[in-house]
């Protein structure tokens, strides 16, 4: 798309994606302080930015689940080949994972995998939940394996964004920083697949840090608010996913499985 500028407004919802996310909304005072959404890390009235509520939730493990699943197909190769050997496979494993998953079929019979390798941020933190795997046979490879733990980082957010909007928390947009935002199109176009949502993402590789500047401009009197600020020096938006039809509705029977699997693992708590 072309060069627009992400001037986040109330109700985006913002994901810092990296090893972990960090999901942020901004919404006005007297819709923000009620009700309290429930099961997310905090809302707090400028958190974010000031005059609004800033509202935070987040999953454990994000770029972590593809490490994980990486290392554990490399530790052999290190062990028998030697690290040097390791190492020189270590850069392509993931594009060449991502590659072939993105060849394959979706299909409402896929075999599922959970997100909470690292416990549960949220919805309704619990660290001591382990992540999952259901349906699995002979069939399945490391490519499809790979597919399964980026669908299930997928349907974990949307678990997330689904909370805030049974609360009453309307979301307009879906904005994407950080590096697997910005690395990833196989991952980004599974989550925008499963949101059933457009995901923007951002131009530059240091967002964080460039709100941290917009923050200081502020403070110093270089404008006047972040409104005015986020105008001059808010970066653009260099690519936009759009959901796919076909995997849309796919993906929204599979998403009610990933649900089913964990309201029953919680029954075995």
């Amino acid at each position: 798309m072309g060069a627009v500028g992400a001037n986040i407004q109330p109700f985006d919802f913002v994901r810092v994606m990296g090893t972990s996310t960090c999901d942020m909304v901004i919404v006005d005072p007297e819709i923000g302080n009620k009700p309290i959404v429930k099961g997310i890390c905090g809302q707090v009235d400028g958190s974010i930015i000031a005059g609004m509520v800033g509202m935070e939730a987040g999953q454990s493990a994000y770029g972590d689940y593809y490490a994980w699943w990486q290392n554990l197909i490399l530790q052999p190769v290190k062990d028998l080949l030697g690290a040097e050997v390791a190492s020189s496979l270590q850069e392509k494993l993931i594009p060449y994972l991502s590659e072939q998953a993105s060849k394959m079929e979706i299909s409402p019979s896929d075999p599922i995998a959970t997100d909470w390798i690292n416990g549960r941020r949220t919805p309704d933190v619990d660290h001591t939940l382990k992540a999952s795997f259901t349906g699995l046979n002979l069939s399945v490879d490391a490519v499809q394996v790979f597919k399964m733990i980026v669908e299930a980082t997928a349907f974990g957010s949307r678990a997330i964004l689904e909370r805030f909007v049974d609360q009453g928390v309307i979301i307009k947009q879906v904005v994407a920083i950080g590096g697997v935002a910005k690395k990833s199109p196989f991952v980004m176009q599974t989550l925008c697949d499963v949101l059933n949502m457009p995901i923007k993402v951002v131009q530059s590789d240091q967002a964080c840090a460039l709100g941290a500047a917009i923050n200081a401009a502020v403070a110093s009197g270089v404008y006047p608010d972040v409104r005015t600020a986020q105008k001059h020096m808010s970066s653009q938006i260099e690519r936009e996913y759009i959901p796919r039809a076909n995997n849309v509705n796919t993906y929204n029977i599979l998403y009610q499985k990933y649900i089913a699997i964990g309201i029953q693992s919680l029954q075995y708590e």
